[in-house]
């Protein structure tokens, strides 16, 4: 998503990725991005839940607005319902569901895509 968001951008289409992987986000560096700390997948809000969903695009198109400096992430004022019930659900392995924690580094195919995407982000 954040490729696709420099590329459109860079054809004078304006973008804003909505993330629920901050890792991903914070090293794909797109143009204009928000997060909310989500089950991944649920960017647009939890399912069959209009008001919930209706509220982050509203916050999430105030922010776009605003935001001026290239790369940075604006955390919004969301939360699940239920709380950080799901993060607990999604790191039980002994859940049909097995998922892998989320890595604190990011991984790259090749070593040329970490430098370029370490350039992008300043570091």
């Amino acid at each position: 998503m954040c490729l696709i968001a420099r590329y459109l951008e860079e054809r004078g289409i304006p973008t804003l990725v909505v993330a629920t992987a901050l890792d991903i986000v914070k090293f794909g560096w797109p143009p204009r991005s928000v997060f909310m700390d989500f089950p991944l997948g649920h960017g647009g809000g939890p399912l069959f839940n209009p008001d919930k969903q209706l509220s982050i695009a509203r916050e999430a198109l105030e922010v776009c607005e605003s935001l001026r400096e290239p790369g940075k992430i604006i955390h919004l004022d969301q939360a699940w319902p239920g709380g950080d019930v799901w993060k607990t659900a999604a790191n039980d392995q002994s859940a049909d569901d097995v998922r892998s924690p989320r890595d604190s580094m990011p991984r790259y195919q090749f070593e040329e895509d970490r430098r370029l995407a370490e350039a992008a982000a300043g570091d």
